[in-house]
């Protein structure tokens, strides 16, 4: 609490952004890796999907990620 009492002495503004999408945005990509996964072992348990295809969706899911995590360190950097 002291250090942010500081912060606000010193710079004059706080930002607190509520982005209630981009929360409804990582709970959604951690539900379609919890699917991904449940997918991939029962694929890997009946041998009826192709090991390109899991590769294929996690690379995508992957992507997903990385875009997420690139704007979650853009807002961060707001100040």
């Amino acid at each position: 609490m002291s250090a942010f009492i500081r912060k606000m002495a010193i710079d004059g503004y706080y930002v607190n952004l509520q982005i209630n999408d981009l929360k409804e945005l990582v709970y959604l990509l951690r539900m379609c890796s919890n699917n991904l996964n449940q997918y991939a072992k029962k694929a890997n348990g009946t041998d009826c999907i192709y090991l390109s295809d899991i590769k294929d969706l996690q690379v995508r899911l992957n992507q997903i990620w990385e875009m997420t995590r690139n704007i979650m360190d853009q807002l961060s950097k707001i100040s």
